[in-house]
């Protein structure tokens, strides 16, 4: 990730424990950046049988999201997605199905005091194609080990709308847009309901980009 930050509530009142690109894992000059400065990258969703999605525990207790990570110079999204499946949950390409991925990309902006300023090429945001995999066992063997900085330390099953509502809040927009289209392409008969705290997070996340726009206008 370019950076990142920690859900604080529902508020969406964030803190910023950043850290340096991982040099086990990759290089930002590894990373396909493109020309308006959004980093191209792959999401995770992880769903078994019961519609219940993994939601990993990012080290250092920084906040819950779901796997996502960089796509390298001259690897295919595919590619990316097994890497990345491999590297930060353990999980082989023979362990998932995919069933459905976005059909365009989804982007979201780093608030602008995340930003940093003096790395080159400059890292403005990501851009995602997100995959939705179904589990091929309900008990799966997840690990964390593979890199020697791993991304999770813990993980839970979350009900189908839960992942909005933990991940932080400049995310919230993308994971909204992501579970709605990839949902549909999974629950032909209708999409989970709601849950009672849905329109709370959505304010939130609808904010959130008008909040960014005005600081990138001080």
């Amino acid at each position: 990730m370019c950076i990142d930050t920690v859900r604080k509530g529902v508020t969406g009142r964030d803190r910023l424990p950043c850290r340096p690109p991982r040099a086990g894992r990759y290089s930002i000059w590894m990373d396909q950046i493109d020309q308006d400065g959004f980093r191209t990258n792959i999401g995770i969703v992880l769903m078994r049988d019961d519609g219940r999605l993994f939601l990993g525990r990012r080290v250092g207790n920084r906040g819950w999201q779901f796997p996502q990570g960089g796509v390298r110079r001259g690897e295919a999204l595919e590619q990316a997605l097994h890497r990345e499946l491999k590297e930060e949950v353990g999980l082989d390409p023979g362990e998932v199905a995919v069933a459905a991925s976005t059909r365009h990309w989804l982007r979201y902006r780093l608030p602008p005091r995340y930003v940093r300023r003096d790395q080159v090429p400059l890292c403005i945001g990501q851009k995602q194609r997100w995959y939705l995999l179904r589990l091929r066992t309900d008990d799966p063997r997840f690990r964390f080990d593979h890199t020697s900085e791993p991304e999770f330390d813990e993980w839970r099953w979350a009900d189908f709308w839960e992942p909005v509502r933990e991940v932080v809040s400049f995310k919230r927009p993308v994971y909204r847009k992501a579970l709605h289209e990839l949902g549909a392409r999974v629950f032909p008969a209708g999409l989970p309901p709601y849950p009672a705290w849905w329109a709370e997070a959505a304010d939130v996340a609808s904010r959130a980009p008008q909040r960014a726009a005005a600081a990138r206008a001080r």
